[in-house]
């Protein structure tokens, strides 16, 4: 409706320009008198006629003077009447046409606004539980056409993040129950035996211990992606070769049992952010490339400048690792069994990893190295300097 009362107040407006512009042009251009030539030749036929039997020169520039009186009134008449007839003709078309115009923005605005519609309908239909559907609208590409792909876009995203909460909901629904589990068997196992020894409550207080410890592990970790999906709490000045010097020497021990070969190149690389998830994301990396290494491989740990940005960069031996399952070892619970058995982390260390990257703004690459293992590689933004220096 808006729509169509615009089209026809644009024509009122713009038909009455184009009326009062026409009569302004007739008005200037149509004489207010007949034009001399035509009047003198008119006048001296009728002046014959009328005038001939007058003898006194009196009576004679009387009838010519009244002649050209009446000549010159008619005139203007006529001319009056045709502005009036014009303008009257020229509002009647204007009025009929509007009200055509109207019709006519009416007609077209509906069928321009129809995948609107389809938009609105759409967006009414989708919810948590039906996003499959989409617009998939066809014509030119035009911006009905990109409103369209982009709701399209937004649907598909939506149904990705839906799809992978429902994930991440029951995969940690399972690996929650699982030391649940285990410490409800050990307890049950123990108490069915009709004769208990105390070597058989330690063995179950042990296993139950193990189990929680577990649990304890993957609830830390859940806290952690909770934490830094949220954004980082607080800013302070980190330098990555700090955090990744102490994430080897945690590690150090595992990386000496296992005869693993350590390389590290350390350069400054300092960023503002949080410290504990900076800290946690390098230490993931490394705890990574520590598990999943093999007997008497190697790991490669480096630190400093890339561009506008500073740059840490871990690679690990390994078993080789096909490239197209490389993207799906980011996401939450997603485990690779030939490099992760079920004793092995808890299945958040990368998700971590790539929450904590995109949180501080950064960007993570991984690649399958050809002889086997990960190379991850974390780009951030560099701290700036302070002023004056």
């Amino acid at each position: 409706m808006r729509i169509a009362l615009a089209c026809a107040g644009l024509f009122v407006v713009t038909g009455g320009a184009l009326i009062a512009i026409t009569y302004a042009l007739v008005d200037h251009n149509l004489p207010a008198a007949a034009p001399t030539s035509t009047m003198d030749a008119n006048r001296t036929a009728k002046l014959d006629q009328v005038c001939l039997q007058a003898t006194d020169p009196v009576h004679v520039r009387q009838c010519k003077e009244a002649f050209a009186a009446g000549e010159q009134s008619a005139t203007a008449q006529q001319r009056d009447q045709t502005l009036n007839g014009l303008l009257f003709s020229a509002l009647t078309s204007l009025v009929g046409l509007t009200a055509a115009a109207a019709a006519l923005g009416w007609l077209l605005s509906g069928r321009v606004l129809r995948p609107l519609r389809a938009v609105t309908e759409a967006a009414r239909r989708a919810s948590e539980r039906n996003l499959s559907e989409r617009l998939a609208l066809h014509g030119p590409a035009d911006e009905l056409k990109e409103l369209a792909d982009t709701f399209d876009g937004m649907l598909d995203r939506l149904n990705a993040a839906f799809d992978s909460q429902r994930r991440f909901v029951a995969n940690a629904s399972h690996e929650l129950r699982t030391p649940l589990t285990i410490m409800r068997t050990a307890v049950e196992v123990t108490l069915a035996k009709p004769n208990r020894t105390p070597a058989q409550y330690e063995a179950m207080a042990a296993e139950v211990r193990h189990a929680v410890a577990g649990a304890e592990a993957m609830i830390d970790a859940l806290l952690t992606l909770a934490r830094s999906d949220q954004g980082p709490s607080s800013g302070e000045l980190v330098d990555l070769a700090t955090a990744a010097e102490d994430a080897l020497d945690a590690a150090a021990n595992a990386v000496r049992a296992a005869g693993i070969d350590l390389r590290a190149r350390f350069e400054p690389a300092e960023i503002h952010g949080d410290r504990v998830l900076l800290e946690r994301m390098v230490a993931n990396l490394v705890d990574n490339a520590t598990r999943h290494n093999m007997p008497g491989g190697w790991i490669s740990v480096a630190t400093g400048r890339d561009g506008s940005g500073v740059r840490l960069t871990v690679s690990n031996s390994g078993p080789v690792i096909p490239a197209e399952t490389v993207p799906a070892l980011f996401e939450p619970f997603r485990r690779l069994h030939e490099r992760i058995d079920a004793g092995h982390g808890v299945g958040l260390g990368l998700a971590i990893v790539r929450s904590v990257v995109h949180s501080h703004g950064g960007v993570i690459t991984a690649e399958a190295l050809p002889a086997g293992g990960l190379a991850c590689q974390v780009v951030l933004p560099a701290a700036e300097p302070p002023p004056g220096s």
